[in-house]
């Protein structure tokens, strides 16, 4: 969508972003139409006309991904479109040709593109207003609002709405955890406490966005460091690998930083009918152990299977309003 918080579904207006960049943007409306087709699609993978019959998504990934990467092109197929793969080293980026002449390029060759770059949102936004096509941030610095879409699917098939449930999200701060917290902000009654080592929290910038959003709907986001400020009740407890793509500690030592979050049985005690998340790819014996991941509480394996899902309903939602203007 527009970052104007233009519905989803509008037209793109010229010289303006059409695309999902941050949850932050997001009507109500819109996330919960993309939360519902992932559980539909979920269900039934063929319960489409092939939106994108004809239709050509450029996937440029110029970071590590495995589930994010094999969604997108896997979404693409299933949904009737022909896909164009580029690597980190494939365009004349490389070679210094603008963000603003590569998109001006895409535009006049791709119908949607899926991105993940770790660098600035805003490059991803360059690319879409300049370029009059849609962008999917499949990950930038900020945010990952792809994986927050997924997890709120996840959530959704699990608890059979996301109103109200209470969620303890465990480690670095990351770009999904932003998507975590401005996902969440849109539903009602909610409890989320963003527990991260001291020096590694989400931006207190990002926090007090979605407090806005949240606070509107009767629901809290909180962020601590303690594991004693953890809250007595939770339904679940999300946690990621300590390390995120694209970025370095500081501290060469920072692994004792986060020791304190490991999540082993004794962890998950504290809530004893709480179910696992985890964004993927797990470092066992760091972030989780083998036996809370591979347990029985674990979502972990539905949740990746359903980036797929999300995928196809992202790519759906935003090839509709360029099938309209032509």
């Amino acid at each position: 969508m527009a970052a104007t918080g233009r519905s989803l579904l509008g037209l793109p207006e010229h010289g303006s972003e059409l695309g999902i960049f941050s949850l932050a943007d997001l009507e109500d409306k819109d996330l919960d139409q993309l939360v519902c087709r992932s559980r539909a699609f979920f269900a039934d993978r063929t319960d489409h006309d092939e939106p994108l019959r004809g239709k050509i998504a450029g996937i440029l990934f110029t970071k590590t991904s495995t589930r994010t990467r094999t969604a997108f092109t896997t979404a693409a197929l299933r949904l009737g479109g022909q896909v164009i793969s580029y690597g980190p080293h494939d365009l004349q980026l490389e070679t210094g040709e603008s963000v603003e002449d590569t998109g001006r390029v895409f535009g006049r060759m791709l119908d949607i593109l899926v991105a993940r770059t770790a660098g600035p949102v805003a490059q991803l936004k360059t690319l879409s207003r300049v370029g009059g096509l849609p962008v999917v941030n499949a990950m930038g610095l900020e945010e990952h609002p792809t994986q927050g879409i997924c997890d709120l699917a996840t959530m959704s098939l699990h608890f059979g709405a996301l109103d109200g449930i209470k969620v303890l999200y465990v480690g670095e701060g990351n770009n999904s955890a932003v998507a975590l917290a401005h996902g969440l902000a849109h539903c009602t009654g909610i409890e989320l406490t963003l527990l991260t080592p001291p020096g590694y929290g989400v931006p207190e910038a990002e926090v007090a966005r979605a407090r806005v959003r949240a606070a509107e709907r009767g629901s809290s986001i909180r962020q601590v460091h303690a594991l004693d400020e953890a809250p007595d009740a939770v339904d679940v407890v999300y946690t990621t690998r300590w390390q995120t793509t694209g970025t370095s500690k500081p501290n060469a030592n920072w692994r004792e930083e986060f020791r304190y979050l490991h999540i082993d049985a004794a962890f998950m005690s504290r809530w004893p009918d709480a179910v696992l998340m985890h964004d993927l790819p797990a470092h066992r014996g760091d972030e989780i152990s083998s036996e809370v991941l591979e347990g029985d509480r674990s979502l972990a394996w539905t949740q990746a299977e359903m980036k797929l899902t999300s995928a196809m309903a992202v790519l759906e939602a935003l090839v509709q309003p360029r099938q309209a203007s032509q």
